[in-house]
């Protein structure tokens, strides 16, 4: 395999990668670097994982002057985190030819003076059009992950700030997969671009030979805590297991940090140690299946192989074992596989619990997803959130907020058949499914919760779907009034949604909800019954009432003659009204007319003292007097002024007809 060296680079640059362990090149990088060393526009089928960033970092460190006050390089990164970890990346490398390197967005010392800068496409766009970034003296601009870049945000930015760059600088562009909308981009704007590795143009790849399955475990960085939790699983089945590494000093470092967790490791072949320790430096993975075969030990790559070469080398003749993988690096392991004739399958950690019922049913849909959905944007774009957090945090707290939508949105139907059918009255929680076919009525139901209470129909719907466990597609149109909320919900599930909702409190509010009686439902149907327990509301009726009819006089039962009381003490309470006395007096009972048969004319009851039974004392003044047993308490206007109409009219009815004072009436 070819060196650094004779691929051209300066001996001070070979030196600073030789320095971090990056002491051969991947085939990515041999067929590369030569390219962009001499300014060609290069479309590179390649991924993190390949040695992208060594390949055009290197590369434009060897081609371009350092020190010009200017960007002279531009990298468009996939996200700000993943521009910033780029950066420090080759800063480490400029430093030995005295270039410059800085990323927008973080803190770096004048990052619009250093030679090759990198950031996304938004940022650079936007420093470009404020004047901040000079683009007139950029000789390269590289696009890494356009394909990324392009199902996240699209493309538009990247090609605002083509406009700014001039038309003679040199255009690189990596993507995996390489697809038609980024074949058209790069026809475009790369023209003439050279393919690496050679691709003809609308040929189908020529299918490889199957050769096994491989399993890969994905591990956030840094790579040694997820090497030494798979090592400690394998170990459990396995004599051996032998990890490979891309330079001799990872292989160092990590067998300090397994020896220093209790695993003894050495080097391949040793029987006193578990762990087998490979560089894939000369010629080690060649070396090293003799003894694998011979002790049946597990292959395990620590970093993700380079090419097909490598892969076979290691995980061929059905040896298996896993790939230890980064989010990032996902593309390039499953095309290297695709070229090899390679099946990858996933290699989870286990689970400390079985999961089961509607759990089970979420991560059967969730490792579904894994082999059918391109996840590729997806995991670059949570790449500095699994690095800060853990792969399993973020996985846990994606399950909690997609749990979090509802029933509907994590569980598949449930079908039970006839044994497994709750039994007649049970009060089991369980979501109600809408009809298979066929129409369904919908029913208003009123909910005593509206916009004074600062309500919207997200609470109502949440409220609804979460305290009745039903689906959101079962409600209906929602009206939001002042105090009040009108709800169109399944006429099936309407009963459940009531006795759900009453009582439970939405914003400090306690809840009362029920049909609405104000309009019809929205489709066909006639209204659902009034749930037990609601109770009636009286029927509506406008106008006077009707008054029935009264009996005659002579079909009256008789009322026998009333007692004569006598008068009665002053200040006594009189005996056939008990309570009568203690509140104001009644229409009908004027001037003690209920204490005794009247003598005289009514006239003369309202102009001075009561003579005979019934006088409860004299008056304090004129005008009509209190209820028997207060003393005589004037109830008439102050002044003495008599009862009935203004003018000194007296007040009462007319005086009895000649045939005398009349007997007192119920109705007086």
């Amino acid at each position: 395999m070819e060196s650094f060296e004779d691929l051209g680079l300066g001996a001070e640059l070979v030196e600073a990668l030789a320095s971090a362990g990056i002491e051969e090149p991947t085939p990515f990088q041999a067929a590369a670097i030569p390219v962009i060393r001499k300014g060609n526009n290069l479309l590179g089928r390649a991924a993190p994982g390949g040695g992208t960033l060594v390949a055009y970092g290197a590369a434009l460190l060897d081609r371009l002057e350092p020190g010009a006050g200017s960007p002279r390089a531009l990298v468009v990164a996939p996200s700000a985190d993943a521009a910033r970890g780029l950066a420090e990346t080759l800063a480490g490398f400029a430093a030995a030819t005295g270039h410059s390197v800085a990323s927008v967005g973080a803190p770096w010392v004048l990052p619009e003076r250093a030679d090759v800068l990198f950031g996304t496409a938004s940022e650079l766009l936007a420093w470009a059009r404020d004047g901040r970034l000079i683009v007139g003296a950029v000789n390269a601009l590289v696009i890494d992950q356009v394909g990324a870049i392009q199902r996240a945000s699209g493309l538009a930015d990247v090609e605002a700030l083509l406009e700014f760059l001039p038309k003679e600088a040199q255009r690189v562009v990596l993507a995996l997969p390489v697809t038609s909308e980024v074949e058209d981009f790069v026809e475009r704007h790369a023209r003439r671009a050279i393919q690496v590795p050679p691709h003809a143009s609308g040929a189908e790849p020529e299918a490889s030979p199957k050769r096994g399955e491989v399993r890969y475990r994905i591990v956030e960085e840094p790579r040694d805590a997820g090497a030494l939790q798979l090592v400690s699983e394998l170990l459990e089945d396995a004599p051996h297991v032998c990890l490979f590494f891309a330079s001799e000093d990872g292989a160092a470092d990590v067998g300090d940090f397994l020896t220093l967790h209790g695993y003894r490791a050495g080097a391949p072949g040793d029987p006193d140690a578990p762990v087998w320790l490979a560089p894939s430096t000369g010629g080690a993975e060649l070396e090293a299946r003799a003894p694998m075969e011979s002790a049946g030990a597990v292959p395990v790559s620590y970093d993700t192989p380079a090419g097909p070469d490598s892969l076979d080398r290691r995980h061929g003749k059905g040896r298996g074992g896993v790939v230890v993988v980064l989010p990032r690096e996902m593309p390039h392991l499953r095309d290297v596989a695709k070229r090899t004739g390679y099946r990858v399958v996933p290699f989870p950690p286990p689970v400390a619990t079985a999961a089961r019922g509607e759990l089970a049913a979420l991560i059967e849909r969730l490792e579904a997803a894994t082999g059918e959905v391109d996840l590729t944007p997806w995991l670059i774009a949570l790449e500095p959130l699994l690095a800060r957090r853990g792969a399993a945090e973020v996985a846990a707290a994606a399950v909690s907020l997609l749990r979090a939508r509802g029933p509907a949105a994590t569980s598949a139907p449930e079908v039970r058949t006839a044994a497994q059918q709750p039994a007649p009255g049970s009060t089991a929680k369980r979501a109600i499914a809408a009809p298979a076919a066929g129409p369904v009525a919908f029913v208003r139901l009123f909910i005593s919760l509206g916009e004074r209470d600062n309500a919207g129909p997200g609470d109502l719907v949440g409220a609804i779907t979460g305290e009745a466990g039903v689906e959101g597609s079962q409600v209906g149109k929602i009206d939001v009034r002042d105090t009040f909320s009108v709800v169109e919900v399944q006429e099936p599930i309407a009963d459940r949604v009531i006795r759900a909702l009453n009582g439970i409190t939405i914003r400090g509010r306690s809840i009362r909800a029920d049909y609405d009686r104000g309009g019809p439902a929205r489709t066909g149907g006639e209204r659902p019954p009034r749930r037990e327990g609601a109770g009636e509301r009286p029927e509506k009726k406008f106008g006077r009432p009707e008054r029935t009819e009264r009996p005659a006089r002579s079909e009256r039962p008789d009322r026998g003659e009333r007692p004569n009381r006598g008068p009665a003490p002053r200040g006594a309470r009189s005996e056939g009204h008990p309570t009568r006395g203690d509140g104001p007096p009644k229409r009908g009972d004027r001037d003690g007319a209920r204490t005794g048969p009247r003598s005289g004319p009514r006239e003369g009851a309202r102009s001075g003292p009561r003579e005979g039974p019934g006088a409860g004392g004299p008056r304090r003044g004129p005008g009509r007097s209190g209820p028997p047993g207060r003393g005589g308490k004037p109830t008439g206007r102050p002044g003495g002024k008599p009862g009935g109409k203004p003018g000194g009219k007296p007040g009462g009815k007319r005086p009895p007809g000649p045939g005398g004072p009349r007997r007192p009436r119920r109705d007086d």
